[in-house]
């Protein structure tokens, strides 16, 4: 068993050399070790299923062989780079930089599919056939990354279109000296690395040739739905109330609803939303090491390389040279609340509750429609 690939076989699947799932429909669909060969044999890489011991575990090729290495990182670096080299090109022709920005969340959902079903589709499969081999628990991570992507996506694209410029941020670093000759290999290729990292979760699952997500534990699986509810939960509610807040002319810093657990829940519920998948690969006894890299990756993307980082860094210098009254009120924000995980205090927090509520529906609505399907 590689380092890089641990993952185990469904115990109640028959003995057969491929494995099959057992709620896919129709049933003659089988997750083969390899793509479909030409000659209708099933390729080179066969899944072996050993049933030596009490549980049957499912045999990979190692990293040198095959890997993730060959399998996944080299094509989603190649996937993202090529993307960003298009998002430059966009960027530098429109002179915005936010072009990267609307990049973020459609490069990481695009990635997903490709793994899970474009890949497929691409070997000869129907798109019918292809979606129909996820198991459940691969349908709702896919699901998951949709979501998070899609809203993620439409908020940066509509906030960038409303503005009608680039962000203040972006603005201020182009004032820099060769800044459009120095981007692409300073700025975008960069994000390009993190997308790839930490799209890992979702993307090397689908890849792990004869492995398929059953969700061996389900109080494990409540939960990594119950922390993905919570932390779409928390980034929606987040962009929504200072939306509202801003419509309602607010001038100082917003310190109400779920910006009153943190100075950045909507980073927090980012967090919480790529830990969740994590968590969803670890209760079908899935999760590879290799694949922590994904939340470790975006949890340092926002604190120390853009987001978190980036955002109160400008903010500090913006409103100290222009606004002291709001760097005032940015300084006791500071002193009240932590920037990203709660403190102890905000237990007593309703707004605190409420997201955790919110994940408990999640939870509940998840099993509902697993039953009734």
């Amino acid at each position: 068993m590689s380092w890089f690939s641990s993952t185990k076989s469904d115990p109640t699947r028959p003995p057969d050399v491929r494995v099959q799932v057992a709620d896919r429909q129709p049933a003659e669909f089988y997750l083969p070790s390899s793509h479909p060969a030409g000659d209708g044999s099933s390729g080179a890489n066969t899944t072996f299923v050993d049933r030596t011991h009490s549980k049957t575990h499912v045999h990979h090729p190692s990293l040198f062989d095959v890997g993730i290495l060959r399998d996944t990182l080299v094509p989603s670096l190649t996937l993202h780079s090529g993307l960003a080299v298009i998002a430059y090109g966009a960027a530098r022709y429109t002179q915005r930089v936010e072009a990267k920005d609307w990049l973020w969340p459609s490069g990481q959902v695009v990635n997903a599919w490709w793994s899970a079903v474009g890949r497929r589709i691409a070997a000869g499969f129907t798109v019918s056939q292809a979606f129909n081999r996820l198991s459940w628990h691969e349908r709702i991570m896919l699901t998951g990354v949709t979501l998070w992507g899609g809203r993620l996506f439409y908020r940066v694209a509509r906030r960038s279109i409303q503005r009608g410029k680039d962000d203040p941020r972006y603005e201020e670093a182009k004032k820099e000296e060769g800044f459009w000759n120095n981007a692409l290999f300073k700025v975008f290729i960069p994000e390009a690395f993190f997308q790839m990292l930490i799209s890992l979760p979702f993307t090397a699952p689908f890849r792990h040739e004869g492995a398929v997500m059953m969700g061996y534990h389900p109080y494990i699986q409540m939960l990594a739905v119950g922390l993905f509810s919570s932390g779409l939960a928390m980034e929606t509610l987040a962009d929504y109330q200072l939306d509202q807040y801003k419509a309602e002319g607010g001038q100082g810093i917003l310190r109400e609803g779920v910006w009153s657990i943190v100075r950045n829940p909507n980073y927090l519920g980012d967090a919480l939303v790529h830990i969740s998948f994590i968590v969803m690969l670890y209760g079908s006894d899935m999760l590879a090491p290799i694949e922590l890299l994904g939340p470790i990756a975006n949890y340092g993307f926002l604190r120390y390389f853009g987001g978190d980082a980036e955002k109160e860094k400008h903010q500090t210098r913006r409103y100290s040279a222009s606004h002291p009254e709001k760097f005032a009120e940015l300084e006791k924000f500071r002193d009240e609340k932590n920037s990203f995980w709660p403190r102890a205090e905000e237990l007593s927090n309703r707004w605190l509750w409420t997201v955790v509520g919110i994940g408990g529906l999640g939870v509940v609505i998840e099993e509902a429609w697993r039953t009734l399907h």
